[in-house]
């Protein structure tokens, strides 16, 4: 039982760290970790040599990368400071995690697996925008992860995000293709005792119709006509499309940068815009061009292989109140007719909603962590949580007004709780999609475990003598 116990807490673990690695990396992951390498280097006098190691209080050296003391207690506090429950966490398990992590990295390099600086600084600028919308200015960013300068704290970004995206992209590596059959699910179920059957709490089943406020064609044309009149003055007049996406461009995460991305194929980007961004060449900038976003331009300033740097202007054009105020009396029209029985929920979601990922569905929302139809009440998003949890059975919200998250144009909503299920112990059949989630994960992280076991082997590994004594989960003490 200790053993099996062991063995779903690591698996726990490592569904948790796969989430990590889809989600992208829109925060700042860790406090800073120094690679140190001057520390590796032999030194002729010995003593000093020895009394400055200890004074920098190195727990453990895992191929060319040093974790310090601070490391750990630096990760620990970052992790309560984003409100992360560290009651359970341990300084041993602490390192283990950094040791994994920093032999990760280190075999990307060894397996050629590329992260390109720009790629580096591009995730570091887009942290540092969201740390100073969060604080407020670039000062209190500084004094809260005290450091004296902006070029200081840069660097220490680099050099996390540097060994994170590596670590990342090598575990992408080992996992990627790894599928389960439905007989390994089967399986995988089977094996589990009864004592230990996984229980799912309380869920929702939640349909939505969606209206997006008509712009009128005129506002569409004059940003059109904007753009235009950007791309002939950059082309004809050599004037600078970086001033421009600063004096012009509506999008938050480029704006302060002159509209500067550095983006691959895999970059998570809408497929109209990455269709553009490819088709053109260096120097070149595209026609306007339209998104979920609003309106584009794209000037291509440097092409890497399958890297672009690039520059975009978004422009969103106008969206009267008229057209707000008539999305909203279309919607509360077609919710009374629903509730009169003209046709129902799913049939005026196929033939009004705007929403093409959910109309065709009869506008049942996916779960965007496993795009499954439920959403576990406890793990809800809290703005959806917080316009459904009073609906009754066949109850339809009135209208919602809702911004785009992502940036795009405000829209209005309906909601219905189409199903409900009370919590309870995993069924095969109801809850096979979760299943074969687990079933996923526990078959990635035994891969995981023989990539670990292999690689620590032929892996230069040092750890301070008060850290041996910890229960690592890998066998980084080698006997």
């Amino acid at each position: 039982m200790k053993k099996r116990n062991k063995n779903l807490l690591g698996l726990f673990l490592f569904a948790f760290m796969a989430i990590n690695i889809n989600a992208q990396e829109e925060n700042v992951e860790e406090l800073p970790v120094e690679t140190m390498e001057a520390e590796m280097t032999p030194k002729t006098d010995t003593v000093n040599n020895f009394k400055k190691i200890k004074l920098d209080g190195i727990a453990a050296v895992v191929g060319d990368y040093v974790i310090l003391d601070s490391d750990i207690e630096k990760t620990l506090i970052d992790l309560r400071s984003q409100g992360a429950s560290t009651e359970d966490i341990t300084h041993c398990s602490l390192l283990g995690k950094l040791m994994e992590d920093r032999l990760y990295a280190h075999q990307a390099v060894q397996d050629s697996i590329l992260v390109s600086d720009d790629e580096v600084n591009a995730t570091s600028d887009r942290q540092i925008q969201q740390l100073v919308q969060q604080v407020g200015s670039m000062d209190k960013v500084l004094e809260f992860y005290k450091k004296e300068t902006v070029e200081d704290f840069r660097e220490e970004l680099f050099t996390i995000n540097k060994l994170r995206m590596l670590s990342e992209k090598m575990q992408q590596k080992i996992v990627g293709e790894i599928e389960v059959t439905p007989e390994e699910v089967r399986q995988f179920f089977k094996n589990i005792p009864e004592d230990q059957k996984p229980v799912f709490g309380a869920e929702l089943e939640i349909s939505q119709i969606v209206k997006t406020p008509e712009i009128p064609e005129e506002e569409k044309q004059k940003v059109v006509n904007k753009l235009q009149e950007i791309k002939a003055d950059v082309e004809d007049n050599d004037a600078s499309f970086s001033v421009k996406a600063i004096l012009y461009s509506q999008d938050p995460g480029s704006k302060s940068k002159g509209g500067f991305y550095s983006m691959t194929r895999q970059t998570p980007f809408v497929k109209e815009f990455k269709d553009v961004a490819f088709s053109l060449q260096e120097g070149e900038i595209s026609e306007p061009f339209e998104t979920t976003f609003g309106y584009h331009i794209i000037f291509i300033e440097k092409i890497r292989g399958q890297e672009l740097d690039l520059r975009h202007i978004l422009i969103q054009p106008e969206i009267p109140q008229a057209a707000v105020d008539d999305a909203k009396i279309e919607l509360d029209t077609i919710r009374k007719h629903i509730i009169e029985g003209k046709y129902t929920f799913a049939e005026a979601a196929l033939n009004f909603s705007d929403e093409k990922e959910t109309k065709n569905d009869g506008g049942l929302l996916r779960n965007p962590i496993n795009f499954d139809s439920r959403f576990e009440l406890t793990k809800m998003d809290p703005t959806l949580y917080n316009q459904v949890r009073n609906l009754k059975d066949e109850e339809i919200s009135y209208p919602l007004l809702e911004a785009d998250p992502r940036g795009g144009p405000p829209k209005y909503k309906i909601l219905k709780v189409t199903n409900r299920y009370d919590e309870h112990e995993a069924d095969f059949a109801k809850d096979y999609l979760k299943i074969q989630e687990l079933a996923l994960r526990e078959k990635q992280y035994n891969a995981i475990k023989e990539w670990m076991d292999d690689h620590i082997v032929d892996t230069y590994v040092s750890i301070n003598d008060a850290n041996k004594s910890c229960d690592f989960a890998n066998n980084w003490v080698k006997k």
